[in-house]
């Protein structure tokens, strides 16, 4: 017998889309709908109630969805009556502790208050951020650093970035400020004024540690303009916008949070951590006459972005992106026919802010169908008489976000085809994150510059980004089980044809949590997810098979502290049992965090998958 299992797939991203739809008002809501406008200040007025008593201003550090338990929702599904009690799980800081709390929305009361007592620290509001880069540049001795430097203190824009943990037995929560000078361009990231320490407590919200180092050279403005509007020639190609418009209007319909489309049927939410969410996705089956189960739930877990730069202003530079700074609260309204193509429908998404009410997020996340112009199957039968062909076009179903995280944006795609595939996709676009330096030319470099020179006075750090999708799988209900498939070279022991070789396949069905931790490599392998008490009309069972891209292992060494705190890139494929609480790859609290929680944590833990 099989359990359900979690498949999480960590792999590093390499460099390598008018029409509005409104969500009906009548729709009835689904468990797993992220909170409503209304339900945000609900759990904001329950919180506060419940510490109304303690004379200390309380920060919503996180507010969201507290999803039911998997086979709550699937009773709900079979009878809507049944509907699973509505909780909102939320982290706040008060007295400097971090405070895990459930509000039950349908009772509207707290259902569970617990003090976090572990290491690190929940995500960063945006209004800590603000106030925190805001604090320094009224400080001082900022200002002294910036007369220094000949710097006109209005053209200083500052940012924020989190100081990772590095063997500290206490810590406190801070953050250090970068700073970057916008005379001349609006391509902050590649004049930054490198040389200062600064570092901002965000419980006391003062500055605890200020140091003016070196006076380093900053890169020239030009040419880093971006703007067509303020660029000069020569140009780029002008591109016409493309346009895909129905005559009929969208293909799919929405209702809520649920879409339809061609042969799926899915939901799709929206978290101030993980951003978009996609759940319950379901394939019609022609001759059973029923939606059959893919996918349960489907997001972006965690990315690890390491910089490779030792040096004292760089050492720390080792985001989180979800855990630290979230891909929900990070992200940007999409463009209509930029981002998105004219036949796109939009969805708008929600989070708290840090007094707990909501805010909104305008066109997060945008729907449409993608004609690509390639086939998606085909067939000439050449032999036969009269010449058969078939021909079908790909066409298949987009669900988009972007998050804009600092310097760079992603462009985070769900695609779903006809022929029951989906493929995630990720797009990395935006500006480098660089260090000045006094090269202009390569030929002076002499050391380990731990970057290329990509412009005058200007180091491209070397880094690395990698995602960890959490998708748990239930292939035609949860009784799954993991399956490696080995291509393996035989010697051809018959001696009826001239035939020396040969390959066939070896399986193997994982039994444990270690069995399933796979590092992809040169070796040739299949990985699926098979229901095994489910089979087709030939007695296969039935599974999907995970096609990954192109994957790469970190190289930092597994003793180094950045990599103890993202061991889950530790192997490109885990596959752990369900367990509701198991969310994110790097932990609940990320931010100074010590690997003491994590996806690794949790496979060592429970060494064990049913079956």
């Amino acid at each position: 017998m099989a359990s359900t299992v979690k498949l999480l797939f960590c792999f590093l991203l390499t460099i390598s889309f008018l029409s509005l739809f409104p969500l009906s008002s009548s729709a009835k809501q689904h468990p797993l709908d992220p909170l409503t406008p209304a339900e945000f200040n609900l759990v904001k007025i329950i919180v506060k109630r419940a510490y109304r008593l303690i004379p200390h201003n309380i920060s919503f550090q996180y507010v969201g969805l507290d999803e039911p338990e998997k086979q709550a929702v699937f009773l709900w599904q079979s009878n809507p009556a049944r509907i699973p009690h509505r909780r909102a799980r939320v982290v706040t800081r008060l007295n400097k502790q971090t405070h895990d709390i459930i509000v039950d929305i349908s009772t509207r009361s707290v259902f569970s208050n617990k003090i976090y007592k572990g290491n690190g620290f929940p995500l960063l509001t945006i209004e800590e951020q603000e106030a925190a880069t805001e604090l320094v540049l009224g400080y001082g001795p900022f200002k002294a650093s910036m007369k220094k430097r000949g710097l006109n203190i209005s053209d200083v824009v500052c940012s924020t970035s989190t100081v990772g943990w590095f063997g500290e037995k206490k810590s406190k929560r801070v953050l250090k400020i970068p700073c970057f000078y916008t005379e001349g361009t609006v391509n902050m990231y590649l004049r930054p004024i490198d040389g200062i320490t600064i570092v901002v407590d965000l419980d006391e919200i003062k500055i605890s540690e200020y140091h003016d180092r070196e006076i380093a050279p900053i890169p020239k403005p030009e040419p880093t303009e971006y703007r067509l509007s303020h660029m000069k020639p020569p140009f780029g190609p002008r591109m016409n916008n493309a346009a895909t418009v129905t005559a009929n209007g969208p293909g799919f319909t929405l209702d809520g949070h649920t879409i339809k489309w061609a042969n799926w049927n899915l939901h799709v939410g929206f978290d101030a951590r993980i951003g978009s969410i996609i759940s319950m996705a379901s394939i019609y089956d022609l001759e059973k006459h029923k939606y059959r189960r893919v996918m349960y739930r489907g997001y972006i877990s965690e990315l690890f972005i390491p910089y490779m730069d030792p040096s004292e202003g760089w050492y720390y530079v080792t985001y989180f992106d979800n855990g630290e700074f979230g891909f929900g609260l990070t992200a940007v309204p999409l463009e209509p026919l930029n981002d998105c193509p004219a036949n796109a429908v939009f969805m708008d998404g929600y989070f708290a802010g840090q007094d707990g009410s909501p805010v909104k997020s305008p066109n997060a996340i945008c729907i449409f169908e993608r004609h690509s112009g390639d086939i998606m199957w085909r067939h000439t039968e050449a032999e036969m008489p009269g010449d058969v062909r078939e021909v079908r076009p790909e066409v298949s179903l987009v669900v988009r976000m972007v998050a804009t995280v600092g310097n760079y944006d992603y462009i985070l795609d769900w695609e779903f085809k006809p022929s029951g595939s989906i493929k995630m996709g990720v797009g990395l676009t935006g500006v480098l994150e660089v260090k000045p330096v006094t090269y202009t030319n390569v030929d002076q470099i002499k050391e380990d510059a731990h970057g290329t020179l990509v412009a005058e006075n200007t180091i491209g750090v070397f880094h690395d980004h990698f995602l960890n999708y959490h998708l748990d799988l239930d292939i035609d209900g949860d009784a799954n089980s993991f399956v490696k498939t080995n291509l393996v070279t035989k010697r051809n022991t018959e001696a009826k044809t001239p035939r020396k070789s040969y390959w066939t396949v070896e399986r193997e069905t994982a039994k444990t949590e270690f069995d399933a931790r796979i590092v992809l490599d040169s070796k040739p392998v299949e990985l699926a997810l098979v229901n095994p008490n489910k089979k087709t009309k030939m007695g296969n069972h039935v599974g999907y098979r995970l096609v990954p891209g192109f994957a790469a292992s970190p190289l930092l060494t597994a003793d180094d502290y950045p990599q103890i705190r993202a061991a889950f890139t530790n192997y490109n494929v885990w596959v752990t049992p369900y367990n509701k609480s198991e969310k994110w790859a790097a932990g609940d609290h990320v931010d100074q965090s010590h690997g003491d929680d994590d996806l690794l944590t949790w496979t060592n833990r429970y060494n064990f998958i049913a079956h």
